[in-house]
């Protein structure tokens, strides 16, 4: 082995344990346990073993073939993995079904046909061989495809939750995912780019996988990543709106003549997009009706205290944050099915 081939051995397999590292981290020593952590650990280890297998397969000599084969078939068990872990992460207190068991079954099948296969039949059996060509075609289809089954869940997530409404922890959730996504496309490129052009070396695969992993885990702690999950997607807007609601009560706010979204927006600290959408939502109103219904409210409560009766029905408008009195009197028919000055009467 020249000194080339060393370095090789060197650069794949630093990634290949930091990566272990890393699972271990998130399995072993990281206090707040999460089942995403626990799926993004288990793919870095089988990925180890898959990557392992590589390392052993260029640098090695007569590598056993039962090692080429279970190397191969965790494969299959990562595309699962790997889809159920975006999963995870963009859905609020995700849980494994247990119909998600039957994914795991292309792995548990070559994985035990594995054990059986021996150096003798790999040799010199052409059934043998013939199988492993199309099991090599299938496993790398498998894998792609869950890749993509995992981009696609990833930007129906991204296209859910509109830019302008997502928290710094959805952003950062959805950064992360691409970085995942885009470097298992990468690392799977090498490989297939090996099979299609054997100009391209083998142990480009795992040089590839340690620079990625390498890339990956910074960006992890960078973005806070693991110390996230699908709860980020919690729906809090039930929290904002009773918060907004008590600060328009104690504040009395709506009594100004011009109280805006945009300015009530600003008071939360919020968009006026998402203040908007919060109210339509749980208020069931428009912005309009959502603050004439708290003008209305104090309007009867001058209207039935009889020691107001000296004020003209106008002055209650004004007082109470209506601009016009004939906005006053819309307002108030559409919200009691009759003018303020028939309500007044009705009291007496």
């Amino acid at each position: 082995m020249n000194f080339s081939d060393i370095l090789l051995v060197i650069i794949s397999s630093a990634g290949l344990l930091h990566g272990i590292l890393f699972a271990f981290y998130l399995m072993v020593f990281k206090k707040k346990k999460t089942l995403t952590n626990l799926m993004l650990g288990l793919i870095l280890v089988f990925m180890a073993f898959r990557i392992g297998k590589s390392v052993m397969l260029n640098f090695g000599n007569d590598l056993e073939p039962i090692f080429i084969f279970v190397g191969l078939s965790f494969l299959l068990l990562i595309g699962p993995l790997f889809r159920w872990y975006i999963l995870g992460m963009t859905r609020p207190n995700f849980k494994l079904p247990k119909l998600y068991i039957l994914e795991i079954i292309p792995f548990a099948t070559v994985f035990t046909s594995s054990l059986f296969v021996n150096r003798q039949w790999y040799e010199n059996s052409t059934l043998v061989i013939i199988i492993f060509s199309s099991g090599l075609i299938f496993i790398y289809l498998h894998f792609i495809i869950y890749i993509i089954l995992g981009w696609k869940t990833f930007k129906l997530a991204k296209q859910k939750q509109r830019q302008e409404l997502q928290t710094k922890s959805q952003k950062a959730i959805f950064n992360w995912l691409r970085y995942l996504s885009i470097g298992f496309i990468a690392i799977w490129a090498s490989y297939v780019l090996n099979i299609l052009d054997e100009t391209v070396p083998y142990v480009v695969g795992p040089i590839v996988y340690s620079v990625i992993i390498y890339f990956l885990s910074y960006k992890a702690f960078k973005l806070k990543a693991i110390d996230l999950d699908g709860n980020a997607f919690k729906d809090n807007n039930d929290l904002l709106f009773n918060e907004l609601s008590k600060l328009i009560v104690d504040t009395k706010v709506y009594l100004e003549p011009d109280i805006s979204l945009a300015k009530l927006s600003k008071m939360i600290g919020k968009s006026t997009q998402l203040t908007s959408s919060i109210i339509n939502q749980y208020a069931k109103r428009n912005f309009n009706d959502f603050i004439n219904y708290y003008r209305i409210q104090e309007a009867k409560k001058f209207l039935l205290n009889t020691k107001n009766h000296k004020f003209t029905i106008s002055s209650i408008a004004f007082d109470t944050g209506f601009s016009s009195l004939s906005s006053f009197n819309s307002a108030f028919k559409k919200f009691e099915g009759m003018t303020p000055s028939s309500y007044r009467k009705n009291q007496v």
